[in-house]
């Protein structure tokens, strides 16, 4: 039976805070983040409240269509600055915090912005890649995102950052006059370029998926903090953790398809009801030691 609490009235949050370290306290927990955890660092997600109203592009739009492919990279050239220069908020130090403490076996996350590794998190499993890589797709040779703009913006004098388009999840914009612009090819090869993340109807990496399932197996407890576990993946470690009999706690501001089989659901936002748990959890550390 999932034990639901919401955030609405005052204390309310600080009820679902005391269930969750009831459940956590004495146990080694593991967390899998999704979007709403880097909301609060200026990253949007794609379903959340006052998530904007636009589709993701797929990897066979991406893999298929010359026009596809630039109008990507276009937009990410446009969002990658602000989108990089993104800050780990309390939610992502609070997670790392816990791992420092031997209170976790680490994070798995959905997010591709690379910011638990920025607050300090050392076992970090990114199962949809990570936006500061790109991959040629012929020969395989990787690359910094940061050389890979800096190309963009030599082969494109013309084309002007605008500051003020609002960012997309994934730190592209939505853009428009961009049949010029162009887009880089690998120095070694000449083959296409793919920032290396997982595209929405792309698989992720067995051996991403299989990392991640040992964590989860080293692990009493599963923690799922801002995802609404729409993806696939999520789904998959959740009933890992079920089968294998560990609680399930939910941290995320709406509905999930996660809710029903979680042990307690906090309808609250992750940075400050994730701050709150590490506060306690790591008091209560400091006065039995």
């Amino acid at each position: 039976m999932t034990t639901t609490v919401g955030s609405s009235a005052e204390g309310t949050a600080l009820v679902g805070v005391d269930d969750a370290v009831t459940l956590l306290r004495d146990r080694v927990s593991v967390f899998l983040t999704g979007a709403g955890v880097s909301t609060d660092s200026g990253i949007p997600d794609y379903r959340g409240e006052g998530a904007p109203k636009r589709s993701p592009m797929n990897v066979a739009q991406f893999l298929t269509d010359d026009a596809f492919r630039r109008r990507y990279w276009a937009g990410s050239h446009q969002g990658w600055k602000r989108f990089a220069s993104s800050r780990p908020n309390d939610g992502h130090r609070a997670i790392a915090r816990l791992e420092s403490a031997d209170l976790s076996t680490g994070v798995v996350t959905q997010n591709v912005d690379g910011l638990h590794v920025r607050a300090g998190s050392r076992r970090v499993v990114d199962l949809h890649g990570s936006m500061d890589q790109v991959r040629c797709l012929t020969c395989g040779q990787m690359f910094s995102r940061d050389s890979i703009a800096e190309r963009m913006v030599e082969q494109n004098p013309g084309f002007d950052l605008d500051e003020e388009q609002e960012l997309g999840p994934d730190g592209d914009v939505l853009v428009s006059g961009i049949d010029s612009f162009d887009v880089p090819s690998c120095t070694v090869c000449g083959g296409v370029l793919k920032p290396d993340i997982v595209f929405f109807g792309e698989y992720i990496p067995r051996e991403k998926f299989e990392e991640a399932t040992q964590m989860v197996a080293a692990a009493e407890v599963l923690v799922i903090a801002g995802s609404s576990l729409v993806v696939n993946s999520g789904i998959r470690l959740l009933e890992q953790a079920r089968r294998s009999k560990k609680p399930v706690i939910i941290i995320n501001r709406g509905i999930t398809k996660g809710d029903t089989r979680a042990a307690l659901k906090i309808d609250a936002g992750a940075s400050q009801t994730l701050t709150a748990i590490a506060d306690r959890l790591l008091g209560d550390s400091t006065v039995g030691s």
